[in-house]
């Protein structure tokens, strides 16, 4: 037989980037920078990745600017860092994270890379000619509101001339938070007890990526008199009600006693298992494992010097350890979601004894079949961490911590109630009201609601039309400057990418507001495929905005708004209008004003720079008193967007349904626009034969539907709840479900099977949506 080789198992890992030996690579947010060392000879590789992006790149020697380090003679002045640095408020974080290089920053000269006018994906190269300190800066003003160049970000790839080098020096470890008070290595198949005391920060750092490690500790107080009362996974899942704790409210952890010994803080994996014990004899010696290195053995021999008595099995916190259950309740496990330094950041809430492990298992994924180490350091209290969880826009995107909005000053006065949304926290819901009050306040006068997380893209330029002509599916040749238009993104499969507001700034400058980061990836490739001239740059961080909803809004907005002449007022904005407008008078802050909305009342959107949102706040509840205005979060708003018949991505669509399917025919301009676009075609043959269709339902009892419930006649499931609530207003559980079109008459009976869908079942009719203000007269007032 031939002597070939086995053919690749083609495993593919978008989520793992492999990064060769001796590079390095280092994200720079738009207006912001990034500092790392250099070493002679080492290659940088600049990429502009939305293009239109200017870079600085400064070289520093001894702490002072240096040109020359990258062979320039003189170089130009850092006009872009200065300026950022000059800014009362960015300036001051940035000049924070300068302050430990000690760098004589002021008159320092850059080497520019990229014009106003680069490709996205432009790549600029420079050698290190010598040993110094690189800072890139990704330089830009605050975008205007109304529109422009935002900063957007770049990526810096390092190629180390002498890897061993660079690895004896630079840990692969992600930077320190503050002056660790304990830092150490947890070799691999080994564990490391520790004391830390009460207020003090742990940070648990996966340092080669898909690395488990357990984790435990005691109460000092309690082990001085004897007591062994450790972390207790199962009294933390109860108290908790999560499968594990994760930053925010639910993020402690207790013993059995029910004291709290630690909370998270910050997590940048957030997949870790608080169900199996830490790995023991047992679990080897019946997989045929004699003898083998565990978790709990190690565990025992680092607690024996502070008299915890020995365990055949130690119950712990897995931090990393990728574990779920299947259909058959069978506890299954996989390679960790964790990457090369990810980390868990840990408060101590009392004095502690800790043990970390760095897990020896090498017999399946549990450790991606490669054991490696844990790094551990401790923080003195005095360290200041925000709560937060890392947020990736794309499976090989660097981490991001969850960011706070620019409103995030004012709400954190009013609520802790918060949740993580694409990659920022906003109200949940605000306890001094409630969820129930603050529907009712939109329902009945008027509320507040902080949605900065959406997604903004400006697409400029003179192809920026035909662009979005070809990747929506609304007529977009049909909208006016001052207009917003509602739409479907679509693959060419008619599945829907997202759904969004295109608002048309002027002729050729277009925003579109959408829910996640990948539209603007999108738009890029198709623009770059078919060769159109246009700029799709990022907003985000530069628009934050506030939703005013309810029957008082406009009375509201028209105390404190105000609009040129050729701007409409507040009397003249009519529905899917917007206006370019300022706070209170004609050197007010800027703000744009769009009267849209997500609950199906008289309402508006407020879009202003995250600088200007506090002020901006503090204005509207202010004007709002009087007209009983309550901020609301985001448990109120979904009940009301049900009602009204607004979906959602994730629970109306995903890539497998279709305009039609998620209930939006409406936004598919197949007879008012004979232009071809992406996913035309396979709309065009599904609009006459949908396979499913989105309806309402009535439930006939008080329990609500969940999303995910089946939807039965008999034995058979034609279709499935999408969103589920108990409505208010309508004083009943109502519900949006995708089902079989066949069955989607108005009056079908159905029932929404709960538990397993056969053991429990609640009776419902199928009735058409909206549920609540079905002809939209409270949204057209």
């Amino acid at each position: 037989m031939p002597n070939t080789a086995p053919a690749s198992r083609g495993i593919r890992r978008p989520g793992e980037p492999a990064m060769p030996r001796g590079s390095e690579r280092y994200s720079v947010d738009g207006g912001s920078l990034a500092v790392f060392r250099i070493d002679g000879g080492d290659t940088l590789r600049v990429v502009d990745v939305e293009g239109g992006q200017v870079a600085e790149v400064v070289g520093f020697v001894d702490g002072r600017g240096d040109p020359g380090l990258f062979g320039a003679r003189a170089g130009q002045p850092a006009h872009g860092l200065q300026a950022m640095l000059a800014e009362p408020r960015r300036g001051a974080r940035l000049r924070e994270r300068l302050a430990p290089y000690e760098l004589a920053v002021e008159g320092a000269r850059a080497i520019p890379l990229f014009a106003e006018g680069s490709r996205a994906g432009s790549v600029a190269e420079l050698t290190a000619s010598g040993d110094g300190l690189c800072v890139v800066a990704a330089a830009g003003e605050p975008m205007p509101v109304a529109g422009g160049m935002p900063p957007t970000d770049l990526v810096v790839y390092l190629e180390r001339a002498d890897p061993a080098r660079a690895e004896r020096e630079t840990p692969e470890l992600p930077a320190p938070l503050a002056e660790p008070a304990q830092d150490f290595r947890v070799a691999r198949a080994t564990a490391q007890a520790y004391p830390v005391r009460a207020g003090q920060w742990i940070q648990i750092i996966d340092v080669a990526g898909r690395q488990c490690t357990d984790f435990q500790a005691f109460s000092t107080a309690h082990l001085e008199r004897g007591i062994e009362r450790c972390l207790d996974v199962t009294t933390t899942r109860s108290l908790m009600a999560r499968s594990s704790p994760q930053p925010g409210l639910a993020a402690k952890y207790y013993d059995v006693d029910f004291q709290p010994l630690v909370e998270i803080v910050q997590d940048t994996c957030a997949r870790h298992d608080a169900f199996a014990l830490a790995c023991n004899p047992a679990y080897y010696e019946e997989a045929g494992y004699f003898g083998h290195a565990n978790c709990s053995d190690n565990f025992n021999g680092q607690l024996d010097a502070y008299g915890v008595t020995a365990r055949r099995g130690w119950m712990s916190m897995n931090f990393f350890y990728n574990t779920e259950f299947d259909d058959a309740h069978q506890l299954m496990l996989d390679e960790p979601w964790s990457r090369p330094g990810d980390y868990v950041l840990l408060r101590a809430l009392t004095d502690l004894v800790c043990v970390s492990s760095a897990c020896p298992d090498d017999i399946d994924p549990a450790n991606g079949w490669n054991p490696t180490d844990i790094h551990v350091r401790v923080y003195d209290a005095d360290l200041e961490a925000r709560r937060s969880i890392a947020y990736r826009p794309r499976p090989d995107a660097e981490a991001r911590m969850t960011k706070q909005t620019g409103f995030h000053g004012q709400t954190s006065q009013l609520t802790r109630d918060y949740v993580e949304h694409e990659g920022y926290w906003l109200p949940n819901s605000y306890p001094q009201h409630g969820a129930i009050a603050e529907y009712w306040a939109c329902r009945e006068k008027a509320a507040i609601i902080d949605l900065s997380a959406l997604c903004k893209f400006e697409v400029m330029g003179p192809d920026a039309e035909a662009l979005l002509q070809y990747t929506l599916t609304r007529n977009v040749r049909r909208v006016g400057v001052g207009q917003v238009a509602y739409s479907a993104m679509c693959w060419p499969d008619g599945g829907m990418i997202d759904d969004g507001t295109l608002f048309r700034l002027a002729d050729n400058n277009f925003r579109w507001i959408c829910g996640i980061e990948y539209c603007g990836e999108w738009l890029r490739e198709q623009a770059e495929a078919a060769g159109f001239e246009v700029r799709i740059k990022s907003s985000r961080a530069q628009l934050h905005n506030v939703s005013v909803q309810g029957p008082a809004a406009r009375d509201i907005l028209r105390e404190i708004v105000w609009t040129r002449p050729d701007q409409a007022d507040m009397d003249e904005l009519g529905l899917f209008r917007f206006a370019i407008a300022r706070l209170g008078h004609e050197r007010g802050r800027p703000m744009i004003v769009s009267r849209t909305g997500y609950t199906g009342e008289l309402g508006y959107e407020v879009f202003c720079h995250p600088d200007d949102a506090d002020e901006i706040w503090q204005a509207i509840r202010a004007a709002g008193a009087p007209h009983g205005l309550t901020p609301m979060g985001m448990e109120a708003l979904d009940m009301l967007r049900i009602e009204a018949g607004l979906i959602a991505a994730g629970h109306e669509f995903c890539d497998r349904t279709d305009p039609y399917e998620a209930g939006i025919g409406f936004a598919v301009a197949l007879k008012k626009n004979a232009e071809d676009f992406i996913g035309r075609a396979a709309l065009e043959a599904r609009r006459d034969r949908p396979r499913q269709r989105l309806v309402g339902l009535t439930l006939d009892g008080e329990e609500a539907a969940a999303h995910g419930d089946g939807v039965y006649i008999g034995r058979q499931q034609i279709g499935v709840v999408t969103s589920g609530t108990r409505s208010p207003t309508l004083a009943r559980s109502i519900a949006l479900a995708r089902v079989a079109a066949e069955h989607a008459g108005p009056d079908t009976r159905v029932e929404v099977g709960k538990l397993d869908g056969q053991q429990k079942r609640l009776s419902a009719t199928v009735v058409a949506m909206p549920h609540y203000d079905p002809e939209r007269r409270r949204l057209k007032a």
